[in-house]
């Protein structure tokens, strides 16, 4: 009943505004992209009869851009990262979400802004194959031990993550990280300690790319992000996750500017974000869900393994947008520059 309900109101809502039939939904891709299809854009397409056309991309904010700046815009959703959301919103590239139809109450704090709807909570962690590793590492300091763990470490190409992870494994706590990496003097030492790892590296750029390295065991440990591990763990893959010295954050769904179908993007977004959605995303995922209803409606089997799971926070750092979209340009700049040096 609850879903003819929400059918109905959505399919009243598209129809009366004389919306697009289609809209493009673009997001990072892989096993997230199979499972939105089935947990929001079919269902959506169902209730609305709006065809949702799903595309996907890697967090590069230049196409986006260029699109917004030309005014050729054809991408009507996009799931962001929080500081690109944060950056974007100040600088007009997002539309606001005045009138979404959500009840603030249900979401957690601060995964409803201005030009965001929270989609799910993230955590990038280490991960590894347990068939490959006499022993399961615990931290960041047995990532840097190349002698007792010998092989390559998985990283993703960019600054954000990777020197916050430096300075963890130099001995920094996580409530100490940003204050420091925000002077001359922690950035440098960041650099430092990965001088120590750089001919261990193995970069990627995608996010299915690091558990392509741990199957084929070209890595023995790998930055991931945790619902790709949770993906290969319902395959059966002997996949597990180190969760302290993690850092977590919230997707949000965002519109771009200039986007042709905003009202229908509206009423997708609404659609994604409640709590029946939100449950088949959370079970076939494993991201902790922005909807705190989302909880009761879950086994504790699963909120147990969850990254949004207390014990599995203890230790974790949130990312800070601010800091990212305060000093992110200069430290993706220097990072490039030591990347590229021998």
């Amino acid at each position: 009943m609850k879903k003819q309900i929400l059918s109905a109101v959505l399919a009243s809502t598209l129809a009366t505004s004389a919306l697009a039939a289609d809209i493009t939904v673009i997001s990072f891709g892989g096993a997230s992209k199979v499972v939105q299809t089935e947990a929001f854009y079919k269902p959506f397409e169902q209730a609305t009869g709006n065809k949702v056309v799903a595309g996907e991309y890697n967090g590069e904010m230049g196409l986006l851009q260029a699109m917004v700046s030309t005014g050729n815009v054809t991408w009507d959703v996009v799931q962001v990262e929080g500081p690109e959301l944060l950056r974007g919103c100040e600088t007009g590239m997002f539309e606001t979400l005045e009138g979404l139809d959500l009840n603030a109450g249900d979401f957690l704090p601060g995964a409803l802004s201005d030009c965001g709807a929270g989609l799910l909570v993230w955590s990038m962690a280490i991960a590894y194959n347990g068939d490959n590793v006499a022993r399961a590492p615990q931290g960041w300091s047995d990532f840097w031990d190349v002698q007792t763990f010998p092989g390559k470490r998985g990283l993703r190409k960019g600054a954000k993550y990777t020197l916050e992870f430096a300075l963890m494994a130099d001995g920094v706590r996580p409530s100490q990280v940003y204050s420091l990496l925000a002077t001359e003097e922690g950035v440098q030492r960041a650099f430092k300690k990965l001088d120590e790892l750089k001919d261990s590296i193995q970069w990627w750029e995608s996010g299915a790319q690091p558990m392509q390295f741990l199957a084929s065991k070209d890595v023995i440990m790998s930055t991931v992000f945790n619902g790709r591990v949770f993906a290969a763990q319902e395959e059966g893959a002997n996949m597990a996750v180190v969760w302290p010295g993690s850092i977590y954050s919230i997707d949000s769904w965002a519109i771009p500017k200039g986007s042709k179908s905003v009202e229908a993007a509206k009423a997708f977004i609404a659609y994604s974000l409640q709590a029946e959605p939100q449950k088949l995303h959370t079970e076939k995922l494993g991201y902790g869900s922005t909807n705190k209803r989302v909880s009761e409606l879950v086994g504790e089997d699963l909120l147990a393994r969850l990254n949004t799971a207390p014990k599995n926070l203890e230790g974790a750092l949130v990312l800070n947008d601010e800091f990212w979209v305060e000093y992110g340009e200069d430290l993706e700049e220097r990072f490039n520059a030591w990347v590229a040096r021998r």
